[in-house]
Formats: structure tokens, sequence, C-alpha cells
């Protein structure tokens, strides 16, 4: 009887065997076996093999090899799983077994490692910070855990990677967290405790995330490619793109653009002025000297009858319980030339705090509007046009004035470098700008103050400011000058600054010091080790030093200076390149790395 019931199996195998109908009621049985591998071809011990539609789970031996018997002759998926490897599955066919002889189907996967980890714990924010259990934490819709009673969770088997987690819970607001390659420590990610329930202030971010705000240190933010009032409005001093940004936006010629989200997905957004679409946002301490601030805007994709809406939203975080509060009413604009409009800012005058600037959708469906930011700036007036900032000069021609001495903020950094990560140009120069918020690059934490002449941005000897090849000269106004505001005091009082030129023609530079007084001291260094330097007029420095570069760090030249006679103030620091010496070309002060210790 055993014979003739195999005779009629294998009969079927060789009838059916290139059928890949899987409509048919009735299907020839074969075997699938084959072996599971690593990355580099060694076999896998102990991995589970399901066939779809086969009861029976196999595991391969100590050569990865596995088989599975009374496997109907059709398409089956086959998953592979085991603890530390990343699962896999693949899809076998009818003609799969026809290429194995009518009743066996070869199969050979490699499982790549997966013995990493991400961990952490959630807290109910709602009740009193609680471990809370039930949140569902997910990578992906396969591969999610729940948290336990003491909150925690653990997500394993994944591969050490880029990921964005989700916690979700019923009645909470879903949280997203991003997880790095580089977070991972001996394959083990942590992540920071995560609190459901707690408010967001502005769209996407509670009180605890606007904590970490970046500072708006400066009182002038500049946006976009073009070259009005050239140098002052130039691609060179767009630094409003290295701002953080929640939503959509786009650097484009003409600003830094907020645009209200429009993918299909989002078209189904509701209509909504109160809470931003897409907005920029920075920790900004309000004073006397800065407490109007203007924007200098336009738009895209507007009419008269669909403006773009948009405003200013301000949170306080001193107080006990926090909100977005507006800034007068929400403004409107269709216009593709620019406007100055004005905020109030004098109730918070003495205090730091986190000033939002966005796009409201106005309208639910297809609604696309953008908004150009060109220009973000902090005065005791209303400022209009493309001037520079009013004042009165600490230095006649300077362009920096007493009001911005005062109202700038103190850096909280120490050490920057004027090596960009990330080249760029003028057309493409957004992913490079933003690659220095990771590395406290000096023109992304000190302000450019472009006077005469424009900087060169991205060479690889590191952030060039120089003179222009002119007949006119000055000792005491520079072409181009950096500036930033230090507390000075014990273990904070000594900078080193390191930089090069390129020719044999001195380049002469200055680094000053200016009191919130509105005193101004040159300061010379008290020791220096460039090829050639020696003092110059009206506390210029020359040097000539052409070694130094990307693959030579060591060759710089330094110059140290001594600022303990500050001890106890603030003080901004300026370091600027003038053209002492007529139509002697584009001399170059290449900056590599400014520390103060």
């Amino acid at each position: 009887m055993f014979a003739v019931l195999l005779g009629t199996v294998v009969s079927f195998a060789i009838t059916s065997c290139s059928d890949d109908n899987d409509d048919s009621t009735s299907y020839a049985h074969g075997t699938v076996s084959g072996t599971v591998t690593d990355e580099v071809g060694n076999p896998i011990e102990g991995a589970s093999v399901v066939v779809s539609g086969v009861d029976n789970v196999v595991t391969t031996d100590n050569e990865g090899f596995f088989s599975v018997s009374n496997v109907t002759v059709q398409s089956h998926s086959i998953t592979f799983t085991k603890k530390g490897r990343e699962t896999i599955s693949t899809t076998i066919t009818a003609k799969t077994f026809a290429k194995g002889g009518g009743n066996t189907a070869a199969v050979t996967v490699a499982m790549l490692d997966a013995s990493s980890q991400i961990v952490g714990v959630v807290y109910n924010a709602k009740n009193n910070n609680v471990p809370f259990a039930g949140v569902t934490v997910s990578i992906n819709s396969s591969k999610q855990t729940v948290t336990g009673s003491d909150g925690t969770f653990v997500i394993e088997d994944i591969r050490t990677n880029d990921y964005t987690i989700s916690f979700a819970k019923e009645g909470y607001t879903t949280i997203s967290k991003k997880v790095t390659k580089g977070s991972f420590i001996d394959k083990i990610s942590t992540v920071e405790p995560i609190f459901m329930g707690r408010v967001e202030l502005l769209r996407g971010l509670t009180a605890d995330d606007l904590a970490e705000a970046d500072k708006w240190y400066y009182n002038e933010y500049r946006g976009g490619r073009n070259g009005d009032a050239y140098p002052h409005w130039d691609w060179s001093t767009d630094y409003m793109c290295t701002f953080s940004f929640v939503g959509q936006w786009e650097e484009q010629n003409e600003g830094t653009t907020l645009q209200v989200r429009n993918s299909k997905v989002e078209q189904g957004n509701p209509a909504d002025l109160e809470v931003f679409d897409s907005y920029t946002y920075g920790s900004k301490l309000i004073t006397e000297d800065n407490k109007i601030m203007s924007l200098r805007v336009r738009t895209h994709s507007t009419s008269s009858d669909a403006p773009a809406y948009f405003g200013v939203q301000v949170v306080d975080l001193s107080q006990s319980d926090p909100a977005a509060v507006k800034i007068g009413n929400t403004n409107t604009l269709h216009s593709g030339d620019y406007k100055d409009f004005e905020y109030d800012l004098s109730a918070y005058v003495g205090k730091e705090v986190v000033i939002a600037i966005g796009i409201y959708r106005q309208s639910e469906g297809d609604y696309y509007k953008q908004l150009v930011l060109r220009a973000i700036r902090f005065a005791d007036r209303k400022v209009e046009g493309w001037g520079w900032l009013p004042g009165t000069e600490v230095v006649n021609g300077w362009k920096l004035t007493q009001e911005m001495v005062r109202s700038t903020m103190t850096q909280s950094n120490k050490s920057f470098t004027g090596i960009s990560p990330v080249s760029g140009n003028r057309d493409s120069y957004a992913d490079a700008y933003r690659s220095w918020k990771n590395v406290r690059h000096v023109a992304g934490e000190w302000s450019l103050v472009p006077v005469k002449k424009d900087p060169e941005v991205f060479p690889s000897e590191g952030y060039i400011i120089k003179t222009r090849n002119d007949s006119e000269i000055s000792t005491t106004v520079p072409e181009s000058y950096l500036y930033s505001k230090f507390a000075i005091a014990s273990g904070r009082n000594t900078l080193t600054l390191r930089v090069r030129n390129f020719s044999s023609n001195y380049t002469y530079f200055k680094l000053s010091a200016v009191e919130e007084s509105g005193t101004v001291t040159h300061l010379s260094p008290q020791s220096a080790n460039a090829q050639s330097q020696s003092a110059a007029a009206d506390g210029c420095w020359k040097f000539v030093h052409q070694s130094g570069g990307a693959g030579d760090p060591a060759g710089y030249a330094s110059f140290v200076y001594d600022l303990s006679q500050f001890n106890g103030k603030n003080v901004v620091l300026t370091l600027g390149v003038y053209n002492c010496v007529p139509n002697s070309g584009e001399n170059k002060l290449a900056i590599y790395k400014i520390d103060l210790q």
C-alpha cells in the first residue's frame, strides 16, 4: 500500500513541477532544503526555518543545513530566525522545485549579525512621572515591544544602524526619537528617558526639548543666496540655515523658506492658526537694546485671495506653567516683494526666551504656501531695508554698535574650528552650513561682519576672511571681521589663534576687545611663532606663514593672547583683517582654530 502511494506522489511531482498556478486545488509534494550561513559564509547552527503552509519548524544543524519535507510544489515564503541575527525571508515557487529535479527546492541564505539592542525607560508625565507600562515601542511594523511594569523596554536582535523609534499609547501623543548608528556602545544604544503625556508647547516640542534650543547669540541673521547690497547681503553670510527647523523648509536664492507641509498624507492635516505648520526657533536674551524684532520676508505660491499666514510665538520657560504666546496678530502676505514686519518683545526684557517664527496652515486639502525669511533682526527700533543695524558704532566704520555689544549673548563654548566637515559652493551650501552645528565651526558660532569683502567659506585650510585687491587702505576699519562675546574669567582668559596665509605678502589682522561700556582695546599677542611677524600701525599685527592644512594641523602659526585684564567682565572679541598696503592682492587670514583656556 505504501509503495503505491509513494509512486502516486512522485507521479504528481513529475507532471506538475512546472505549473506555477497557485490557484490549483491539487499539488504534488517535495522537499525544501538548503544552507544558512553568516555574512562571511560560516554555517549558522540552530536557526529556525518556517515554510508557509507547513506545520513543523526545523532548525539548522552544525553545518547550517536544513530540510523540510512534505511541502506542496507551489509558491511558499520561507522565514529564517535566530537570536542575534536579522530575520530574513525568501520566496520559492514551483519553478524552484523544477530546477531541483522536480521534487526538491534548494535554498541558501546569509543571515546578517543583529545582536544589537536599543534600551530605555518610559515614564508617565500625567501621573507624577511613574514608570509607564504598556507603551508600544517600535522601529517598524514588525519590530516592536511593550514596556514592562517598570517602564523599561528592550528592542533586540537588530543591526547597529540609524533608527526612528516610536512610542505610542492610547490617549497620549505619540513621541518619536532618533537613534544614530554612532550611539551604539558595545552594541547597545540607551535612549534618554521618555516622558509620555508632557505638553507640547510648540508642535512636536515639549519644555524639555525647548530647554535645549540653539542660542541666537547675535542681533542679525540673514538668509538666501541673492547678493543684495553686497557684501552685507550675500550667500556667504547666510547663517540662518544653520538654525533648528520643525516641519518643511528649503534654502532658496531669496531666503530661508518655511513651507506648509503638503504631501498627499499631509493634505489631510486640519487648518490651524494657533499651531505652526513649519517653523524655526531659538533661545534669545531680550534687553532694552534688542527688544524689537524685525522680519524681512516675502512669499511664494500665494495670491491676494490666498496669502501666507505667519507669525511669531514666544515661550518663557521660567514660568511655572510655560505656554506659547503669540506676539501681535497673525500676519498675512501675498507679495513677491520684501516687506518688514515688527514684533515687540518688551514684555520679556531681562529674560532669555524661546522665539519661534512660523507659517500656519490656513486651509485644509491641497494647500501649499511659502514664507521666505530674508532677515531676522533685533534692535531697539524697527529695522527696514538692506542697511546695517542702527545705533552708535564703537569704532566709526565697523558697523558694530554699542547696542549690539551690550545685547549680544555670551558664548557657552570655548573651542571653535575653521574646518568645514562638508564642502559646498554658492549654489549648494545648506548641507555644509548645517554640518557646522556639530563641530562648533567658527563661522557658525561667531558672527561675520563683511564690511568691505566677503569670505571664502569652505577651503580645506580653514575659514578665510580676506582683503580686496584695492587702493583703499585703512589700519582702523577692517575689510571684514568675526565677533563673539565671552565671560572672561580664570580658566577662560587665554586665547590661542591658529592661522596661516598664502603668499609672501603680509596679512594684517587685529584682535580687539570691546567692553560693554564701549571701551575698545586692541590686543597684542604675548607669543607667536609665524615664519615672519611684527606689530604694525593702530594695533594691527602683520605676518607671513604659508604652512598648515587639513593634513598638517601642526603646521599653522599660533598667536597667544592674555585676556586676564578683563577678568570678571563680558567682552566682545573681534578678529578682523585689514587692507594696509594698496593693491597688494587678496591678502588672506585662514582660521584653523580658536581656543579659550
